[in-house]
Formats: structure tokens, C-alpha cells, sequence
């Protein structure tokens, strides 16, 4: 659990801060593959490497593993607060909900999406389960070829094995809320 809290914590802090793994590396003199390792949570970093990263995000060692400390069974999210975990090319951010949530089996997010950005040609595929619902906006849905419109209220949910993509085919921005069962390693 601890290591991909700190794996969580240190992308986020990087996302935040704007920067790739690259940039990041160069600050703090650790290498981009053990940082990719850190953030996946596939390792634990020693307490050295910990502290190159924090003093290059600017943040305190404690910041990483304070909410192991606690536990948290509850995480309570107000509005706009999520913990930012994904940006892409301002066109796709991403929040968490559950960020520091002990163990859970699945993951919620706010994901605010610009006009006519999408999620490529290419259907996804992985395991598990999906449930999307437009908070505002509009979202096109493309599951196994067929297109699914979705307006401000409507959901939907599926199996994620089958392909499937989205689009905002719109002049606006849309915010959808994500459901995705197991989570994934963001």
C-alpha cells in the first residue's frame, strides 16, 4: 500500500508541477526509469532517492507517507478539490476522488474535457468495468462500433474488454465523472 501511495503522490506532485519525468529527473539526480518505477508503484524508494524528489517538487518527505500514517478508510472530497492525477496536453485533466483511500477496489474521477478532444482512432481495451456519467457537456461513446450520445445526466457502463472510445464532439467543454473497476495504476 505504502508504495503506491508514494507512487500516486509523486506523480501527482509532478503533474502539478508541470513537469515530465525527464525534467524531473535532472532536478533531483534520480533516474527517469526509477521514477517511472516510484510512480507505477512498482518499488519503494529509499529514504535518499524520497528526498531528492521532495526537494525538487518542493514538497517534505512527510508528504509522501503521511496518509499511510492515518489510515484513510474515508477520504472526503469537496467540489474542485480532487487531487489532479492526469493532464494531457490541456485538453484531458483528470482528478481523483479517492485519492489516499486504503486499498479500493475501484476508482472515481473528474475528468474535464476541452472541445473536440478525444481518446484516439484506436478502441481501448482492459480489464474490468467502466461507468461514465456527463456531468455537463455532451460525450460521444464508441463501444464495440456502436455510437452512444450522452447528454448532461445520462451514463453509461460497460465492460472495458470491449473496445471502445469517446469523443467531446463539442464547442464546449464537458465534465464526466469515471467509475473504473480494478483501478488503475495512475
Amino acid at each position: 500500500m505504502v508504495k503506491k501511495l508514494i507512487g500516486r503522490k509523486l506523480k501527482a506532485s509532478r503533474l502539478k508541477r508541470d513537469k515530465t519525468i525527464q525534467e524531473l529527473a535532472s532536478l533531483s539526480r534520480v533516474s527517469s526509469n526509477m521514477i517511472s518505477r516510484v510512480e507505477r508503484g512498482l518499488t519503494t524508494p529509499s529514504v535518499d532517492i524520497l528526498m531528492r524528489l521532495a526537494d525538487a517538487l518542493g514538497v517534505s518527505l512527510g508528504y509522501f507517507v503521511e496518509e499511510a500514517e492515518k489510515g484513510s478508510s474515508v477520504v472526503y472530497t469537496p467540489d474542485g478539490q480532487g487531487e489532479p492525477v492526469f493532464f494531457f496536453e490541456d485538453k484531458h485533466q483528470i482528478s481523483s476522488l479517492m485519492q489516499g483511500l486504503r486499498d479500493p477496489g475501484f476508482s472515481a474521477f473528474i475528468d474535464i474535457l476541452e472541445p473536440f478532444c478525444d481518446s484516439g482512432d484506436g478502441g481501448m481495451i482492459h480489464a474490468g468495468e467502466e461507468f461514465a456519467m456527463v456531468l455537463e457537456g455532451s460525450l460521444e461513446f464508441y463501444i464495440e462500433g456502436d455510437l452512444y450520445h450522452l447528454s448532461q445526466g445520462d451514463s453509461i457502463a460497460f465492460k472495458a474488454t470491449i473496445p471502445h472510445r469517446w469523443k467531446n464532439n463539442s464547442p464546449d467543454c464537458a465534465r464526466i465523472l469515471w467509475v473504473v473497476s480494478p483501478p488503475p495504476n495512475v
